[in-house]
């Protein structure tokens, strides 16, 4: 597993009418970590993932990745750079195929250039085959391989909320957002999603999570930031954060 730091945040403010949505917010997260971000609803969480991957303008502050500024770079262009995420509502291709969704997840095929499809037909085949075999490995240990060719729209909510990790997976990127992947699911799925997350350092992935199941939370993330109103109010290991009096006034109580 790799060690230092991957992204650092720094300093980050956002006002939607007024209200502070980001307050001078900073953090940063290491190679190989997942770091768990806990909040009420409106605390800032899914703002401060929808500016470091550039879906929303900050008013201040600055964003690092691998020591590069990404502050105010369009989506693709931060996504290229290594960075892919999940939605709470999830943005999956309902009517493709759960294969053809985690396909579309690689980055760089020849296919996806006009030309290549008549210069460079070989080459695009190919790639194709090899995304093919590598997208039918990652279902398989996602435990959904079974599922390849049905359409999205036919699976369970949880085996779509499955499938958004695996497609986040397919992108090859460093570092994963994951917003809330097991609300609101049952404890089989939870416990599939959780150990498909637990993994992830060991392929010199890091993640951050947002999520309200602090079970779930103890049980992947080794640090915890916890937010309120915008601004970082604790932040230590699981225990410590879920026994802060300021976390169980704002939060848990």
């Amino acid at each position: 597993m790799k060690t230092g730091t991957l992204l650092s945040i720094e300093n980050l403010n956002k006002h939607f009418d007024g209200i502070k949505a980001l307050d001078d917010f900073s953090c940063s997260v290491g190679r190989g970590e997942i770091l768990g971000l806990i909040g009420p609803n409106g605390a800032g969480k899914s703002t401060l993932f929808n500016v470091v991957t550039g879906f929303i303008p900050r008013d201040s502050g600055a964003v690092y990745l691998k020591g590069q500024n990404i502050t105010g770079k369009p989506p693709y262009k931060i996504t290229q750079g290594g960075i892919a995420r999940t939605f709470q509502n999830l943005r999956l291709l309902r009517q493709m195929t759960v294969l053809e969704n985690v396909l579309l997840s690689y980055k760089n095929q020849p296919g996806e250039r006009l030309g290549n499809i008549f210069l460079k037909r070989k080459k695009s085949d190919e790639v194709e085959a090899v995304n093919g075999v590598l997208a039918m490995l990652l279902l398989s240990q996602a435990g959904i391989s079974s599922k390849a060719h049905d359409m999205a729209s036919d699976l369970s909510y949880g085996e779509q909320k499955l499938l958004s990790v695996v497609c986040c997976l397919a992108s090859g990127a460093e570092l994963l957002l994951l917003d809330e992947p097991v609300s609101g699911l049952n404890p089989v799925m939870i416990d599939t999603i959780l150990a498909l997350i637990k993994k992830l350092p060991e392929e010199s992935k890091t993640v951050i999570l947002i999520e309200h199941n602090m079970d779930a939370v103890a049980e992947v993330c080794s640090r915890v930031i916890a937010m309120d109103a915008g601004q970082k109010i604790c932040e230590g290991t699981p225990a410590e954060v879920r026994n802060d009096p300021r976390v169980i006034e704002s939060y848990l109580d």
